[in-house]
């Protein structure tokens, strides 16, 4: 068992030490305070983790939708471009009936 770096006898130490400054009955109030706030600390390393993600992968998100909307375009303005010749090869057939 290896905790931070800290074995199972530096742990058991470290409690006998606790237990012996702060007595039983405050010992379960120190864990609990303990335990909540390295809950927190964890929520927050989490929280921040969150944050650098979502701002490392927003200028990939950004150039994936610039893309779609230059595909989108080009395919519009094929489109208009293939209609164009219609027209005109329409008028040039009417024109020459």
């Amino acid at each position: 068992m290896n905790i931070f770096g800290v074995g199972l006898p530096e742990v058991t130490v470290i409690l006998i030490l606790a237990l012996l400054i702060f007595g039983p009955k405050k010992l379960p109030e120190f864990g609990r305070q303990l335990g909540k706030t390295l809950k927190s600390l964890k929520k927050a390393s989490n929280e921040f983790q969150t944050e650098v993600d979502k701002v490392m992968h927003e200028p990939e998100e950004t150039l994936e939708k610039e893309t779609k909307i230059k595909d989108l375009t080009q395919n519009t303005n094929d489109q208009e471009n293939l209609e164009k010749e219609t027209e005109t090869k329409d008028i040039n057939k009417n024109t020459n009936e």
